[in-house]
């Protein structure tokens, strides 16, 4: 079995690294952090690399491609803590594509492929914590058309989108629903989160919406894994920069007229770093390469990577700020951006006590050792 990356997926991620590397530079990340952490033309530049086709069908103007492309494009995205939520852009493509009509499919994928509509998941409620199954949002039909009285938390870039994704309560079941943004009965209240992004709570007070799916927790599953695996991508390209920001540093700073990085406990610790870098890097091939399976399968190894990513995300960041002292946690310093970054995704999408208590949840009578 070939492990290796393909050599288009290879080019892809040297398109990408370019990108960041020229195109979106901390001093630029500030700048949209300062004008309120989302900036459209950015958008429209991922959009121009075809990045927001990427997972779109064929049929419907995209790329075609898979879970292992979108990693490849989130671990760099990751490397410059890129705020424009282009996971969301997956999340959305994965259940359309699955779950939708195929009128509903023709009328937003083409426009999600093209970067000219944000389409964004705005499944968390205060009561929930991060339980898919907790969903107080209600909705009502009327015919064939539905309406939704919900609120919504922390939904990214949540006043800047065209339409949401919205799990309610219809029939005793949790439906899956899209919402325009233009709907009568719909307002948002953007707001800017600890690492520089944007998110917003979205109200919906009767407003008119179309049904994606009546079996809208197993498509609201598919969606969260989708994010899952984007954020471990994306936390490993966070974290192998963060670990380059620091051995810079230890090979920089002096003490006793010598570099710092000459010092054996500071070494171990740098070694530390990289070891948990690779241990997340693995479990995130893992998680985007079970992408693919039955939805039990597929929960359960979403769940173990999220418990390893969110152990190592918390460790890098913590030991980078330990390694660098005081500037560590400077807002000039752009390793202070990271950590908040990594500490900000160790709790997305559930935190580490959350997936463990999945994991353990569904662990079989062999525990997958012998499985």
């Amino acid at each position: 079995m070939d492990f290796n990356f393909s050599e288009d997926q290879q080019q892809l991620r040297d398109a990408v690294r370019r990108w960041v590397d020229k195109g979106y530079g901390f001093e630029r990340r500030r700048a949209i952090v300062a004008g309120g952490g989302f900036d459209r033309s950015v958008w429209n530049e991922l959009a121009e690399l075809g990045l927001t086709a990427l997972t779109v069908p064929e049929a419907h103007g995209g790329l075609g491609l898979g879970a292992v492309d979108a990693m490849v494009v989130l671990e760099e995205l990751g490397r410059g803590i890129v705020l424009e939520p282009l996971a969301q852009a997956f999340v959305a493509t994965r259940v359309l594509a699955d779950c939708a009509p195929e009128a509903l499919q023709g009328q937003w994928l083409p426009r999600i492929a093209s970067g000219e509509a944000l389409v964004m998941l705005a499944q968390q409620e205060r009561k929930a914590r991060y339980r898919l199954d907790v969903c107080e949002a209600k909705a009502t039909q009327a015919g064939e058309k539905y309406t939704l009285t919900a609120t919504k938390s922390i939904v990214p870039a949540g006043d800047k989108a065209d339409a949401f994704i919205v799990p309610a309560q219809m029939d005793g079941q949790i439906a899956l629903f899209l919402v325009e943004a233009g709907a009568s009965g719909l307002t948002t209240q953007g707001y800017l989160t600890q690492d520089g992004s944007r998110a917003a709570e979205v109200m919906l007070k009767d407003a008119p919406a179309a049904l994606i799916a009546q079996d809208g927790l197993a498509a609201l599953e598919l969606a969260v894994d989708t994010g899952i695996a984007s954020a471990c991508a994306y936390g490993v390209g966070a974290m192998e920069q963060t670990l380059h920001l620091t051995a810079d540093y230890l090979n920089q700073r002096k003490q006793f007229g010598v570099a710092i990085a000459s010092f054996q406990a500071l070494r171990h610790r740098a070694a530390d770093m990289k070891m948990q870098l690779e241990l997340a890097r693995s479990m995130s091939y893992y998680a985007s390469l079970k992408m693919g399976e039955q939805r039990e399968e597929r929960r359960r190894a979403l769940s173990r990577a999220k418990v390893q990513l969110g152990q190592s995300l918390r460790f890098v960041g913590q030991q980078s700020v330990q390694l660098h002292g005081g500037i560590g946690v400077t807002d000039e310093y752009a390793g202070s951006h990271y950590f908040k970054t990594l500490t900000q995704l160790e709790m997305t999408w559930g935190d580490t006590l959350h997936h463990l208590g999945e994991v353990s949840a569904r662990m079989q009578d062999t525990a997958g050792v012998f499985a």
